[in-house]
């Protein structure tokens, strides 16, 4: 049975917490998604605009929870006055009525490549399993975005194929991406 929670949950595993986006996150994101690794593997446009991170922390994420149709996440790293949003986590792609949803992430430069991103990707997981009630999670990553794939790999996410000319980038090429999934049934926990 799937469950939506009647608030966006606040999820901490160590350093990392999982929140709702906030108003004060609002520069950090614009900075983040400045990066330009970030419109090559994400979905977010290379011209990401201030106005785009007020629209997605304002109204966007939100009106997706509200309407059962994403649960948006804020990524945040450290403890108290020292922690610092570190990227953007979520659920979307969801079918209630399979019991499957999609995981997806961005992490901020500064972030990556110290296991942050696989801790919250567990965290996440272990929330839509166990609170949520999915049966399966999946991972749709850029087949050249080799640091993604190790992470859901490490995060217990196993490769179950390429789907070939599956995502179109903004100059208009169609690239090959990767299918990953947990499951219920196999997952380890953190």
């Amino acid at each position: 049975m799937i469950w939506w929670p009647t608030e966006v949950p606040t999820l901490t595993h160590g350093l990392i917490t999982l929140r709702a986006p906030q108003e004060s996150d609002i520069p950090a994101i614009f900075e983040g998604a400045q990066d330009p690794l970030i419109p090559i593997f994400t979905r977010i446009p290379s011209n990401y605009s201030m106005a785009n991170a007020e629209f997605y922390v304002r109204e966007r994420s939100p009106n997706a929870f509200a309407n059962q149709t994403e649960l948006q996440l804020a990524l945040e790293y450290g403890n108290g006055e020292d922690a610092k949003f570190a990227g953007a986590f979520s659920f979307h792609s969801m079918d209630l009525r399979e019991h499957v949803g999609e995981i997806g992430y961005w992490l901020c430069a500064p972030m990556r490549g110290k296991g942050i991103g696989s801790s919250a990707t567990k965290l996440l997981t272990q929330f839509g399993f166990e609170s949520i009630g999915f049966e399966r999670i999946e991972a749709v990553v850029n087949v050249e975005n080799i640091a993604s794939r190790r992470l859901l790999e490490k995060s217990g996410y196993t490769l179950e194929g390429i789907m070939r000319k599956k995502s179109r980038k903004e100059d208009g090429t169609q690239i090959d991406m990767a299918l990953y999934a947990a499951t219920r049934e196999d997952w380890q926990g953190l």
